[in-house]
């Protein structure tokens, strides 16, 4: 069970991260970039979302339980 869960986090990990990146390179973000200098606030948050679910979704299945 815990790898399945394990796996699950990962992979919507990568789905977040990937959505933050495609949110990141929308005209409209980076019109906002333009004149603030650093990407949107939604496309942060997909991005750090997808970072902490990847992490514990390898933790989960290569740490083994006792």
């Amino acid at each position: 069970m815990q790898k399945i869960s394990g796996v699950i986090c990962l992979v919507v990990g990568i789905i977040l991260l990937l959505w933050g990146h495609n949110i990141a390179n929308s005209v409209g973000s980076q019109v906002q970039q333009i004149f603030t200098g650093s990407p949107t606030d939604r496309a942060m948050h997909f991005y750090i979302g997808g970072v902490v679910l990847a992490i514990l979704g390898l933790a989960l299945i290569f740490w083994k339980r006792k």
